[in-house]
């Protein structure tokens, strides 16, 4: 009986090893540079403070109306704020007064 022994080469021994190595090195880059890595985490940060700052902004906006909304409720109405909205509305104003436009 006659058997044939193979020797093992160098480069079947590296394929396994060199795969490995090249999905780690995959998913090592994208943990540092990918768009929720360790790079993009502080963009997010940046990003969640602006879009903070934003909302701030808005919840002070709709704060404002809703008070200028209430005055105009019924039974709590001021002479000033109907006479501002009357004047807007008809885009009208006395001969003295001083018109400032938004």
């Amino acid at each position: 009986m006659l058997t044939i022994q193979r020797r093992k080469s160098l480069m079947g021994r590296l394929v396994v090893p060199a795969l490995a190595a090249s999905f780690l090195a995959y998913f090592a880059l994208h943990a540092q540079s990918g768009k929720y890595g360790l790079e993009g985490r502080a963009e997010l940060a940046r990003e969640l403070e602006q879009r903070e700052s934003e909302y701030a902004a808005l919840a002070k906006q709709r704060e404002r109306l809703e008070k200028r909304v209430q005055l105009l409720h019924d039974g709590t109405l001021e002479r000033d704020m109907i006479d501002e909205r009357a004047r807007e509305a008809l885009n009208l104003a006395m001969p003295d007064e001083i018109i400032i436009l938004r």
